[in-house]
């Protein structure tokens, strides 16, 4: 077919002077070839290419000439192209694999080199909620401990927004150690570094050892009562993914632990703690961690019953609308008694009434069936 449609275009534009039954380099030109530098013959009925690559025509005009004309085809045999052919072919489908799962293309794909990639999936760092969550009762502790008419403090805003950042790396780390076996068998978690293969538990506990170090810079920076009451929370911070299969209730564990933020940060600014005014705010913060991670444990309930692990989703069935609407008002009443105990203005009520529409949504509309939407919300 290519000899035939060759043949065709030199007849119509070509010198008789120039058909023959083999085409030199000055009309069959590779790609990879100087014109100045011209080849063997080569005789396109007895060439077999193993591949094929890009065919390029491109037309040569001379003023009031076709005699220039040239037909440059580009036919690619290297073992080296073909190789490199085969690996973004590979590349594409596990690219595929990620996007179907779940995982999609991030901004890891895209900056990070590819020896980091595993250790940016393991601390989620394309997933920053998890470090959101684990910041904003921090953020509200300091802000309830600034003196009156004061703004927070922003050194303490920023110590804290990077311990959120590291513990919540660390802490995902230490998930996916302990549970490398149960994610196997889970279609959302399947393709985690640790769970897939492509990190040994070595190097899952080494950049463990790294995160915690990090860790422990940040908190050295606080006064003698937060280290303490920082240090402690690694209790709950290795204990947690153990707990789903003792338990039914593992998502209150996770929010004791994503919560103990609002009991560190008025201890950072203050120095002590004030139980009417923290212990009402982290028993909100508990509440509301059981509404988040109850709809978030929905999108696994098959896989759990397969596997045999615990969760909320599984525990509450076809009432979990209903414990959600009662967690959500602890929570939101438990808001109210602090920030009334901390002798809060009326605007903080106002955006309390905010969230609580914003909250009511969220359990209202939430298709627990979907786990998609159950993801989004």
């Amino acid at each position: 077919m290519v000899s035939s449609l060759i043949s065709r275009a030199s007849r119509r534009f070509l010198k008789p002077t120039l058909l023959s039954s083999s085409f030199s380099s000055s009309i069959f030109t590779p790609l990879i070839s100087s014109p100045r530098n011209p080849g063997p013959n080569i005789s396109i009925t007895s060439f077999k290419p193993t591949h094929i690559g890009i065919y390029d025509l491109q037309f040569c005009k001379s003023v009031g000439s076709l005699s220039n004309f040239q037909l440059v085809v580009h036919i690619s045999t290297s073992p080296l192209r073909l190789g490199q052919d085969k690996e973004n072919k590979n590349h594409s489908s596990s690219s595929s694999n990620n996007v179907s799962s779940g995982g999609g293309v991030s901004w890891i794909d895209l900056y990070l080199h590819r020896s980091v990639q595993p250790y940016a999936r393991l601390a989620r760092l394309d997933k920053p909620i998890g470090t959101w969550l684990l910041l904003w009762p921090c953020v509200w502790s300091i802000t309830l401990a600034a003196p009156p008419g004061h703004l927070p403090d922003f050194k303490m805003l920023a110590l804290f927004g990077c311990g959120a950042f590291l513990l919540r790396g660390a802490g995902c780390t230490i998930n996916d150690l302990i549970d490398r076996d149960i994610d196997t068998k889970v279609e959302r978690t399947k393709l985690r570094p640790v769970a897939s293969g492509i990190l040994t538990p070595f190097q899952g506990v080494s950049f463990l050892g790294f995160q915690l170090l990090l860790g422990l810079g940040i908190l050295l920076q606080l006064n003698n009562y937060s280290r303490v009451l920082g240090a402690s929370s690694l209790l709950l911070v290795f204990s947690y993914p153990l707990m789903k299969r003792f338990t039914f209730w593992p998502q209150a564990f996770l929010g004791l632990t994503f919560n103990w933020g609002a009991l560190l940060g008025w201890a950072a600014v203050k120095g002590n703690l004030d139980p009417s005014i923290v212990l009402p705010l982290y028993a909100s913060g508990v509440c509301w961690t059981l509404v988040y991670d109850t709809i978030y444990a929905h999108q696994d309930k098959e896989d759990d019953l397969k596997v045999g692990v615990k969760s909320t989703a599984l525990r509450f069935g076809d009432s979990t609308k209903e414990w959600l609407t009662g967690f959500g008002i602890a929570s939101l009443s438990s808001l109210a008694l602090s920030g009334f105990n901390a002798e809060l203005g009326w605007p903080y009520y106002a955006f309390l009434g905010v969230a609580s529409g914003h909250l009511g949504w969220q359990i209202w509309t939430v298709d627990l069936s979907s786990r998609t939407d159950c993801n989004r919300k």
